[in-house]
């Protein structure tokens, strides 16, 4: 990569991220703005996917509200996002949860990682 384009990104990654990956449930913590009013809205849900290096890196979220399947997909440094909070570690042997998608209910499940 270019050594400017190197230098312009630095200054743009953020460096408080916790570390998760696929399976892991986290709370995402968005700001909203409406109007002249911000505010924080929480998007908890199983990280689905991680993709990509640099200023470019995103992760998608899923979770199940009122019956219906929501994903999310955030930008890793966005300063829209106010915090990430890791909930729990899933164990999956899959970088990508695209299967998740067709289950629901218990069959959805990902069980615990130990640490």
């Amino acid at each position: 990569m270019d050594p400017l384009i190197q230098e312009l990104t630095k200054e743009q990654l953020r460096d408080d991220m916790p570390e998760f990956r696929a399976g892991d449930t986290v709370r995402v913590h968005v700001r909203v703005v409406e109007g002249t009013h911000e505010r924080i809205q929480i998007f908890e849900g199983v990280v689905i996917k991680k993709r990509g290096t640099g200023i470019g890196a995103t992760y998608t979220v899923r979770k199940i509200a009122s019956g219906v399947g929501v994903e999310r997909t955030f930008p890793v440094n966005t300063p829209r996002v106010a915090k990430v909070e890791v909930i729990r570690h899933g164990r999956v042997r899959r970088a990508k949860l695209y299967y998740l998608r067709t289950r629901s209910g218990k069959a959805a499940r990902i069980t615990e990682r130990r640490r």
